[in-house]
């Protein structure tokens, strides 16, 4: 059953900052063309063709994209959403640097840099929002 562990672990890869950046603009457009992809970079910041060829196929190896032929051209498709992928980096950075605490990675967070007042209140009213929907008896904490 090597195919099944394959796919397994596939389930929890992160895709490369050169791969990341071709899913956003999957993400945004829903399907397109490799030229499409090449085309949707800044003239400065564009991607080789070839390259981009290559990274896609990669990305439908690793289960984030898959592809169907229209004529003689290739549309990709995403099959992973940019909040499963957050939520995949998160996790992964929560265990390799924060040893699994959300709250040692929120402590950094709030320490790296200066929180505005409303960003504040913002995630106060998140994470009471939080507490209501995982709260079994349906009561917040104070």
């Amino acid at each position: 059953m090597p195919g099944k562990l394959l796919k397994d672990s596939q389930h929890k890869q992160l895709p490369t900052v050169s791969e990341l950046r071709l899913l956003q603009v999957l993400w945004e457009s829903g399907e397109a063309t490799v030229e499409d992809v090449v085309n949707a970079h800044s003239q400065r910041e564009r991607p080789n063709y070839k390259t981009t060829q290559t990274l896609l196929r990669i990305m439908e190896q690793k289960g984030f994209i898959a592809h169907e032929s229209r004529g003689r051209v290739f549309v990709f498709k995403p099959l992973i959403s940019r909040k499963a992928i957050d939520q995949r980096s998160v996790q992964a950075l929560l265990s390799r640097n924060f040893g699994g605490s959300p709250t040692g990675l929120f402590l950094n967070l709030l320490e790296a840099a200066r929180v505005k007042g409303k960003d504040l209140d913002e995630l106060e009213a998140q994470i009471r929002e939080y507490r209501k929907k995982n709260d079994p008896s349906g009561r917040e904490r104070n």
